[in-house]
């Protein structure tokens, strides 16, 4: 079963590298900072829609998507 979200994290799913969260979305947590050999370090960050409780990872690391959603 495919859980239901809002049109704004419809929107923040799509978003690049440079996309800002919506004003719904809240951090969760601290970020998790990744230290390697400059400038390979990265920094993760978990947020949560107020609206429909999607959670999202945003990453800086520039292997990996920008915006994950977490559906399950």
């Amino acid at each position: 079963m495919r859980m239901k979200i809002c049109d704004l994290c419809e929107e923040q799913s799509k978003k690049t590298r440079n996309g800002k969260p919506h004003e719904y979305l809240s951090k969760v947590d601290e970020a998790r900072i990744f230290k390697g050999d400059n400038p390979r370090g990265f920094e993760e960050q978990d947020f949560q829609c107020l609206t429909c409780q999607a959670k999202f990872t945003r990453s800086t690391d520039k292997n990996d998507l920008a915006w994950t959603l977490w559906q399950g």
